[in-house]
């Protein structure tokens, strides 16, 4: 009889701490590469011409920001999952992102962003963004900007096996399974430097600049099987990245602009960004 009970207990315990196990894959992985790629577009990037506002004003954007897609090979775990097919990570064509910046004194200025829990296609956001930068004028019409920035948070979905892969005998991981529900925090810490010209009395303002990135995503995978077995590994890596970034603000009034980047780590991604943008208060420079 103790015999029994103790062989019932193991067989609940032992699956469960193998399904709870951490993998930390190399930098040269898939697993890696999938991390920094999606790091391109949730990096709370500049986005907009560097401009020096006067203390008190109030700048509320939106930004729409590109997913670029991930190719087959790539999205295929080398390490922590090997044999498994390509993960669901192409669902999304893009995302929009609220910003909110403060001006503070001497060209100084805070910006926040949040993006809510609406699910949009089983995937479910909520990401905060911080950054705090500094913009000084170096001539009449050059200006340059210091800004170190955030992205915490985390996002939702079915990333290890969607809808389609639960009728698929060639996924035999997810086949016959539940749709997974796993969680992505991208964790993304970065600073950078843009150098900036207001032509036209300010009305555009193009601007080129680089940065580096510290990555330190986490992944939670949370699938059941079709035999029943809750897979929770965790999947951990630690990776940096150079950036670079150009575009341009069009000012159309003194309070409504648009703007435009392009924004890429040349080793992973490139994306583009469209930012409208509202200001209450008074310009600088």
């Amino acid at each position: 009889m103790r015999a029994s009970f103790v062989a019932a207990v193991l067989a609940v315990v032992v699956p469960a701490v193998a399904a709870a196990q951490t993998c930390e894959p190399s930098k040269d992985s898939h697993e890696a590469d999938m991390f920094a790629h999606f790091s391109v577009p949730l990096a709370f990037s500049v986005a907009q011409g560097p401009r020096v506002a006067r203390p008190g004003t109030v700048t509320i954007s939106v930004e729409g920001t590109y997913l670029p897609d991930i190719s087959d090979e790539t999205a295929t775990p080398t390490v922590c999952r090997p044999g498994k097919g390509p993960e669901n990570v192409n669902i999304l064509f893009g995302f929009v992102r609220p910003r909110i910046a403060f001006a503070l004194a001497n060209g100084t200025y805070l910006e926040v962003s949040w993006v809510p829990p609406v699910t949009i296609k089983g995937v479910q956001p909520n990401l905060w963004g911080f950054a705090l930068g500094r913009t000084v004028p170096i001539s009449k019409s050059t200006l340059l900007t210091g800004r170190v920035h955030a992205t915490i948070g985390s996002i939702e979905g079915p990333f290890t096996c969607g809808e389609s892969s639960l009728d698929d005998p060639a996924n035999a991981d997810c086949f016959g399974g539940q749709e997974s529900n796993d969680r992505y925090q991208p964790n993304i810490f970065g600073a950078e430097i843009t150098f900036g010209w207001n032509w036209g009395g300010g009305k555009f303002r193009p601007y080129l600049g680089g940065g580096y990135n510290i990555l330190h995503p986490r992944f939670q995978v949370d699938h059941t099987d079709q035999t029943g077995f809750r897979d929770r590994t965790k999947i951990e890596v630690n990776l940096s990245r150079w950036a670079l970034m150009g575009g341009a603000t069009w000012n159309l009034s003194p309070a409504f602009s648009v703007s435009g980047e392009v924004y890429s780590q040349p080793k992973d991604a490139v994306t583009g960004r469209v930012v409208l943008g509202y200001s209450i208060g008074k310009w600088a420079h």
